[in-house]
């Protein structure tokens, strides 16, 4: 064999090779599949995973309203404000290189999935920031929102990452949702709540939807359009994604941009409301963010953001833009590769990412304290 068909043959081979590794699923097609050997992970072992995600279904009530309320009960004057939808049995899809090595129960139903709509949020802004719309995250929002929002020496100081992090301490009330009642300390009533000493943008990680949804708010006025419509046209149509996710607002969450009403859409589902969505159309953003935002030929969110996003922050080592990082901290998943990430919502929803292992891994209704242990019995076919 000459050096010139020689050098062909190993060429093609490498392509082919690198093919295989970004399968992408078309849309409206059959995704495909290969068997756990066929990618040399053991099929008994990673057989007996998806038995403990089915067996280990998330114990709220499958009406979601009831679940909510109880969930959130010790949150003063919580009620739901937005649509919810009585949830399905446990679900999910293992990808290996793009390809489908498992999965269990029905894919294709749409249910809520709460705080996994940070994670697309979050992507929200990182298109934002890629296509100038704000010139940098460490950027002062009220440099961009200048309608009282945050104004005040306190959240005149907060910035789009302090918002990503939810470390800003925005202090304040939208759409009826107080900045202090929500997931309020289990220590003092509401008078303490209330007139708490506010601290310093950067300084304390503290989950909050009501804040979550001025990130929400504040991306609409820079959008100048619907976020839904902004997440549909920039990429989930795009990856191939169905007609069938939903992303929604709280009922009286209307703003006006240009003249036009527009529906300011939440991070979340404490409330109602929040992203809907089928465990495939999951899986395939979980892939674009294996892929470094990539999709086919197509860069459709910069691996600049995607690096940015997944960096721990000061706070909180377990958490970077709306991501939640396996680092060492208190969410730590031992015996696991620090590099994983993920989205994770109320109920058992999640959208892991391990680079490592080229793997994406999204479960559904799984009790939500058993998720280190599924991922572990995974990483045990493996190997």
């Amino acid at each position: 064999m000459n050096y010139f068909v020689c050098s062909c043959f190993f060429f093609f081979m490498f392509l082919g090779a690198a093919q295989e590794a970004n399968y992408f699923p078309e849309k409206n097609t059959e995704w495909e599949s290969k068997t756990p050997s066929d990618v040399d992970i053991d099929q008994d072992v990673l057989q007996k995973a998806v038995t403990f995600a089915m067996e280990n279904e998330y114990s709220g009530s499958r009406d979601l309203r009831i679940a909510i309320l109880k969930g959130f009960e010790r949150e003063p004057f919580h009620e739901i404000l937005g649509p919810t939808k009585k949830r399905g049995g446990p679900a999910g899809l293992i990808l290996k290189n793009g390809y489908i090595i498992a999965q269990w129960g029905d894919i294709d139903r749409v249910d809520m999935t709460f705080s996994v709509t940070k994670s697309f949020l979050s992507t929200v802004t990182g298109l934002a920031e890629d296509k100038g719309l704000i010139a940098k995250v460490t950027d002062k929002v009220s440099s961009y929102i200048w309608d009282g929002t945050f104004a005040g020496k306190h959240n005149a100081k907060i910035t789009w990452e302090h918002l990503l992090q939810q470390n800003s301490d925005w202090s304040g009330e939208l759409w009826g949702g107080k900045d202090w009642a929500d997931r309020p300390p289990k220590e003092g009533g509401l008078d303490d709540w209330k007139y708490r000493a506010l601290r310093e943008p950067g300084t304390v990680m503290e989950y909050n939807d009501v804040r979550v949804n001025v990130l929400a708010y504040s991306l609409t006025h820079v959008w100048r359009k619907p976020l839904p419509m902004v997440l549909k046209e920039q990429l989930m149509d795009k990856i191939g994604a169905s007609t069938t996710w939903r992303w929604h607002g709280y009922e009286h969450a209307w703003t006006e941009v240009d003249g036009l009403q527009m529906k300011s859409v939440t991070g979340g589902g404490h409330s109602g409301a929040g992203l809907f969505i089928n465990t495939k159309d999951m899986a395939r953003f979980g892939l674009l963010f294996l892929n470094d935002g990539k999709w086919k030929n197509e860069q459709l969110i910069s691996a600049d953001w995607i690096k940015k996003a997944i960096q721990p922050s000061i706070p909180n080592a377990n958490y970077g833009y709306m991501w939640w990082l396996n680092n060492k901290g208190s969410r730590h998943w031992q015996g696991l590769s620090e590099n994983l990430y993920y989205a994770a919502g109320f109920g058992g929803n999640f959208i892991v990412v391990d680079k490592e292992h080229q793997m994406v891994v999204v479960t559904r209704w799984l009790e939500p304290s058993k998720i280190g242990e599924l991922m572990t019995k995974i990483k045990t076919a493996l190997d």
